[in-house]
This record gives structure tokens, sequence and C-alpha cells, in this order.
């Protein structure tokens, strides 16, 4: 039993160090490989499944090495490059780093196939672990965060990880039967392993694909919440918006440690997962929570359903030539199933660059699930796992726990004495929180926008959930930053669009979205209203126009000139974002022909794109007549790809 705790443990452990680095190499491949506006989506979709496919030789190499010496090497450069990340160098240091690590781990999960015919607890207890400590951090990863903290955690967790590999190695050894003399006794907590797991290895890289999508995503669980808040389809800042992690962790442990029920109850789990993934794939805000919910559960039923842990009867005779076949078959598992994920990330996630539907997706991964595991063969005589369930349940859950008290911060808003004689705007493409290196830089963001010390924020290609960049809320850590609440405006999906932060008190969300016309990625209008006492209302209104390719935006402009407008009435309004025209061309003219002002008039040229040597002016903020704008800057800073805009706006005498 013991020599089986360690191998799960170890397992779990070497899972959560995988998914810690695809969380940097994943983003990677937009912000450092390539740039998402430029970089063909094709070339980089090759860059990503290249290493996944060239993954897919490691069998080969454990079946004429040996599974043990193979799963040493690359627990240690696995280690060490998760070690390296959290020194977060950037740049294509940081790229091939985090390739390094992929690729190392990939190969370390088919050595530990060939020894391992029971992987259902080490992924599950991984999977979930993962989930717990990335909520209680508050989404931000201990690779980001580079303090001394970081490096001791992060150091313990490898030195933790390394110690297990060791040991399984030295149990391994010492009671696989195929290493020792034929008549060497052999118990139940040291037999070799038998021919089973397969199907459960195979599962590995799509269960990994919607735990992090869905089942297991606290970032995605917090703006369910956030949707909770505010209705009519937009999001608020939530209070205890990562209480729903801790519920999705204990159900999906739960179902996935627990032995399933028999006959057609079996069905319950690959049910709930396809209804979790049907109603995230609607893209709907208000639906969620309850997707991940299922999902979660569902996920975890489906892995046990594949957990044919019965003891085999051990032919000592056959057992090399049987435990081989069986070692490589579980080996060729895992490296398909992992190839599956990329192929899943790929395809959903480039969809917003090429254009084509991709609600597909989640759901024919989660059909797969559900037919491998339905399709199971039921075991009668389970052996009991290494942990008991509900007390590992209950430990991970616990820790969970943690998170809605330790990370849940709500910055609130309230009324000044009287309306104030000026607000400062600031208009920011934040590029999911990744600076021009591909860090995730936070701070950087958070210190050139209070520097300008803004009273509303008006954020583009704003990420809340995308596993494709590692599965933060930017939006909530920078409100955390900032100490201002948000309102949220989807766009792309219900975790990628636009936001409004402000330190007055907020009214009357609206949010309009924007017809495509030929443009890939999504795009809206947000409105809301500043409530600055007194009865003094400013209406603004935030936006990210997507232009069709070789075309600009005029369209999308026309459209949100005139919602703006009509939203305002009369009252004083500002527009603002990432435009993606110049002065001059047709869709910004379509803003001034509707009787707004060009607040930036008096600096231009005023480039802000790209950050690091600004030719390009696409970022804008326009007032109506009533507002005299001043100081307008375009603060120098690469926390982003953009530099933000600026401007004081005087508001007329009451």
């Amino acid at each position: 039993m013991r020599y089986r705790q360690l191998t799960t443990g170890t397992l779990a452990l070497g899972v959560l160090l995988l998914i810690d680095v695809l969380r940097v190499w994943l983003p990677g491949i937009i912000t450092i490989f390539g740039q998402a506006a430029s970089t063909p989506a094709e070339l980089m979709g090759a860059f990503a499944l290249g290493w996944f496919v060239l993954a897919m030789g490691a069998p080969a190499v454990v079946r004429r090495v040996g599974a043990r010496p193979v799963t040493v090497v690359a627990a240690v450069a696995l280690a060490v490059a998760r070690l390296a990340l959290t020194a977060a160098p950037g740049g294509r240091t940081q790229l091939w780093l985090a390739t390094a690590g992929l690729l190392a781990g990939l190969v370390w999960l088919v050595g530990v196939a060939a020894d391992t015919d029971r992987p259902v607890p080490g992924l599950a207890l991984g999977f979930a672990v993962n989930a717990a400590v990335h909520a209680v951090l508050d989404t931000v990863d201990l690779v980001w965060r580079g303090d001394w903290v970081a490096w001791l955690l992060s150091a313990v967790a490898v030195a933790v990880f390394l110690a297990g590999t060791a040991q399984a190695g030295q149990r391994g050894g010492a009671g696989n039967a195929l290493a020792g003399p034929a008549d060497a006794p052999v118990g139940p907590a040291d037999a070799p392993a038998g021919p089973g797991g397969g199907r459960a290895w195979l599962l590995a890289g799509p269960a990994l694909l919607l735990a992090g999508m869905v089942a297991l995503s606290p970032a995605l669980a917090r703006t369910g919440m956030s949707y909770l808040v505010a209705g009519d389809g937009v999001a608020r800042s939530p209070l205890f918006g990562l209480a729903p992690v801790p519920v999705a962790v204990a159900g999906f442990l739960c179902a996935a440690l627990t032995r399933p029920p028999s006959g057609w109850g079996r069905a319950y789990g690959p049910v709930a997962l396809l209804g979790g993934a049907v109603l995230f794939a609607l893209d709907r805000g208000d639906l969620l929570l309850p997707a991940i919910l299922l999902a979660a559960v569902g996920l975890g039923a489906c892995l046990a359903l594949t957990d044919d842990a019965s003891q085999p009867a051990i032919d000592t005779a056959s057992a090399g030539t049987a435990g081989g076949t069986s070692a490589s078959r579980r080996g060729y598992a895992v490296a398909a199933g992992m190839l599956v994920f990329a192929l899943g990330a790929v395809g959903y996630y480039s969809a917003y660059d090429l254009g084509y539907p991709n609600a597909a997706v989640p759901v024919v991964v989660a059909v797969l699930i559900a037919a491998m595991a339905f399709t199971a063969r039921p075991v009668v005589h389970r052996l009991p796992g290494p942990f008991p369930p509900l007390r590992a349940a209950a430990a991970v859950t616990a820790l969970a726990l943690l998170a809605p008290v330790l990370a849940d911060e709500v910055p609130v808003a309230s009324n000044r004495d009287g309306p104030p004689e000026r607000l400062t705007v600031v208009a920011y493409n934040i590029r999911m929180g990744f600076g021009l290196d591909g860090r995730f830089d936070l701070t950087g963001l958070a210190q050139v926008v209070d520097r300008q010390r803004p009273d509303v924020v008006l954020l583009s290609e704003v990420d809340r959930a995308w596993l494709l960049n590692g599965g933060h809320d930017t939006l909530d850590l920078l409100s955390d930053r900032l100490g201002m609440p948000y309102v949220f405006g989807p766009a792309a999906d219900p975790v990628w669009g636009d936001a409004v932060l402000s330190r007055w008190p907020v009214r009357d969300p609206r949010t309009l979205p924007l017809a495509a016309v030929g443009a890939p990625t999504g795009a809206q209008a947000l409105a809301v209203t500043l409530d600055l006492g007194d009865g003094v209302r400013t209406a603004v209104v935030s936006t990210h126009l997507q232009p069709p390719p070789g075309k600009g935006p005029v369209v999308q402009a026309r459209a949100v000139a005139d919602f703006a407008t009509r939203y305002a009435a009369g009252r004083p309004l500002v527009v603002g974002g990432d435009l993606n025209t110049e002065p001059g061309d047709e869709a910004f003219a379509e803003f001034t022909r509707a009787g707004l002002v060009d607040a930036l008039a008096a600096a231009r040229p005023l480039a802000t794109s790209p950050a690091d040597d600004p030719r390009q002016q696409i970022d804008h903020i326009f007032v109506s007549p009533g507002l005299t704008p001043g100081d307008p800057v375009a603060p120098h800073s690469t926390a982003s790809d953009h530099l933000p805009v600026a401007v004081t706006v005087t508001l007329p005498p009451r």
C-alpha cells in the first residue's frame, strides 16, 4: 500500500508540475513565438502540435532503453525546467525552457505509464490539487510571482517530486518480477504492472483539456459568479467569486476515487460530462456555473469508470512478454491522449483567429471521454485505492476552501464629496496581461495605469479564463491591484471582451454585440453610466473594433457611435478603446461625424502600437462637445503590445 501511495503521489505531483509548464508554454505560442494579429495561426498551430507529435516516439525509446532510465531523466528535465521558469526570464529563453519542460513532461508521462496500470488516482489528485492551488494563488501561478515564497514553494515541490521518482524507482526495481528472480515473492503492494490502464492513460490528455477549460478552472468559476451579480449579459465584480471551486473539486474527486455504480447507473458520469460540455459550448455567461459543476462531477465519474484496478493473476512465465506489450500500449495511449489535448486546444482557440465555429470542440472531446468510459469493462473485484477516497477528497477540498477567504477581494466604489470637476480616463489594450517579453506582467500593467491616477479605465483584450493564456482572471486581478470594481462585456465568448473599471459607482450597464463583417474575433460595445453624485451622470463606452481582412472597421465604428450617442441621451459621453483605425480613416470619421471630439487631438501624432516602437495611432478616446479634454498622453510601457492613452476631461458646469 505504501508503494502505491508513493507512486500515486509522485504521479499527482508530476502532473501538477506539467500543468504549471503548460500555463507558461501555451501563451508563449502567441506572445513569444508569434503575434496573434500578424503571425499566421496555422504556423503557430503547427509549432504547438509538433512537440506532441514528437513525443509519440517516446514509447519506442522506452521499449528499447527501459522505463526507469527514461522516467528518471525526463523527471529531472521537467523539474529543472519548471524551477528555471520561476525566474520568469521572458523572451525566447522562456519559450524554449517551457518547450523543454513540456517535452520532458510528455516523455515522463510515457515512462510512468509503462510501469503504472492504475493512473486514475494519481491523475485525479494531480488535476484537483492543481485547481485548488491555482485558486488559492488567485489564478496567478508561482511561476509568475518570482518572490522568495514562489522560489521556496517551487523548490519544495520539485525536490519532493524528484525524491518520489527516485524512491519509486528503487521500490519498483526491487518489487518488479521482471527485474528479479522468477521465484521472487510478489505481493499486492509491489506486484508488477498488470495489463490494464491503457484506456485511462488514453483519457489523460482529453481529461486535462476539459479540466483546464471548464471543469476545474478557478478563473471560469469566478467569471461565472460575476455574471450572476449583474445579469443582462454583462458581468460585475462578485463577492466570493471562487466559492464554486471547492464544490467542483469535491464533486470531481468523490466521483473519481469512489467505485462507480453498476448497470445503467454507470451512465450518470458520461451524461453529466456531456451536459456540462454542451452548456459551456452555448457561450452564455449565466450557464457557466452549471457547466462547471456538471463537467467536474461527470469528468471524475468517467475517470472512475476506466479505473480497471483488479488484481491480476501473475504468471511469471509469461509476465515478461505480456508486461512489455502492455507497457508499450500504455505509453502509446498516453502519448496519443496528449496529442488529443493539443489538437483540441489548437482547434478550439485558433478559431478566434481563423473564424470557424469552435463550439463543437469541447463537446466532441466530451463525447470521446464519455464513450471510452461507458464502454470500459466493469471491474467486479476492485482493489482498494492508494488513499481513502473521502479523506483524500476532504483534504484537497479543504485546501480549495482557502481560496474564497484568501484570494477573493472586492473593491468598492463610493461617491466622494460632491461631483468632481474633472475625470481622468485611461484606455488600454492589455493583451491578456502579457508584456512584449511574454511574461504575465500584472505589476507592469497596474503601475502604468495607476501613475495616471485614473477615475475610469477602459480595457480591451481582457481574458478571464482561456486555458490558452494560462487560465488567469486578468480582469479581477487588475481590479484588485487598482482598487476599482469592474463591469465586463463579453465579445468573442463569455470570458473574452472589454471592461470598464471605475472609482465611481456604475449604473445601467449595457452591451451591444457588433457585427463581425468578416472579422474572425467577436466584438462588442460596453456602455455604463458613472454616478458622480448630486444627480450628475456621465456615460462611458468601452469597445475594441475588429477590422475585416484588408479593410477598416467602418461598419462597427458606425454602430458604436450610434449606440453610444443614443445611450448617452444628451449626457456627457466618453468613448474609448483599441479602435484599429487612424485619424483620417473612414472608420475614424464615423465618430467625428456623430458629433464626438478627438480627445487626443492636441498631442497628435500620438502613436500607440507597437509598444516598443510606436508607429500606428489606433487607440483613441472621444468625448462629447460638452467635455473639455486636456493633458493627453500615451505613457511608455512594454507591459502590453499597445501603449495606454490617458486624458483628463473637464465636466461642463452645472
